[in-house]
């Protein structure tokens, strides 16, 4: 769905970049510009990037440590490591470790997912580490940590963004937005729409995708939003039947290809 050409990619709310990462491996030349506000996050970026052997060494020094022991995991997560490598190493342990591979701080910004139930989880995953080392190591892409509106203020006309935030809860016990100790709330998303309206006005090509939920269409109501229904699982569920089955929307400013 993305459009057949654009200038510079614009991703504020990185993730796990799997947008991001296929996008650089097949068109390498093109520039990147890519954010998020979890500092965690984006400094495991710069690790992978920067220090990736070091990465490798205390990961594999957690692996042997670990051993499914929920006392080794519980101690890691409590901790907070001096050494940027070793906050990063800690981030991907955790994300290998816990429940569903999620992300979720409280209030003061501390990881709080118990342990997951693996019987070998592969927290050393070495090859892929070195691959996504070798193409971020590269001068057409920019990672910061920083809010989406700022990340985005010298995109310009002809330049692509794709927005995939925090999504809006489909119902009352939904709820997950807190990537961040910031969270992500209705007023951020209104924020959020505002901000695709500036960009389109400035002639950036936008995407956008989030929850099949009347909250989010009404927001993009206006006739420059084309909305898309499309299929799409649920990894976080802890019932295994409803992580299918699911709709999400994509929002454009443009006619999509397909």
């Amino acid at each position: 769905m993305l459009p057949a050409k654009y200038g510079a990619y614009y991703e504020p709310f990185l993730g796990g970049g799997a947008v991001f990462l296929d996008m650089l491996r097949h068109q390498p030349s093109r520039k990147y510009f890519v954010s998020d506000l979890n500092q965690e996050l984006i400094l495991a970026y710069e690790a992978i990037r920067d220090n990736v052997d070091d990465l490798i060494k205390i990961l594999k020094e957690h692996a042997v440590s670990f051993n499914n022991s929920r006392e080794y995991y519980n101690r890691v997560r409590s901790q907070s490591p001096d050494r940027r490598v070793e906050e990063a190493a800690r981030l991907l342990f955790l994300n290998k470790t816990c429940f569903n591979g999620l992300y979720r701080v409280n209030s003061k910004n501390q990881f709080n997912v118990p342990m997951g139930s693996y019987h070998n989880p592969e927290i050393v995953h070495e090859d892929n580490l070195r691959s996504i080392n070798a193409i971020l190591n590269s001068d057409n892409v920019t990672i910061r940590c920083g809010d989406f509106e700022e990340s985005v203020k010298y995109a310009k006309s002809g330049d692509m963004i794709y927005f995939d935030p925090p999504y809006q809860p489909v119902n009352s016990t939904s709820s997950f937005t807190q990537y961040t100790r910031y969270g992500f709330s209705y007023e951020d998303l209104k924020r959020l729409a505002r901000v695709c309206e500036t960009l389109h006005s400035a002639g950036c090509m936008v995407m956008l995708s989030n929850s099949n939920v009347d909250a989010v269409e009404q927001l993009f109501d206006r006739e420059i939003w084309y909305i898309k229904r499309v299929r799409a699982a649920r990894a976080i569920n802890s019932v295994g039947t409803k992580r299918v089955g699911h709709q999400e929307l994509i929002i454009t400013n443009y006619i999509t290809p397909r």
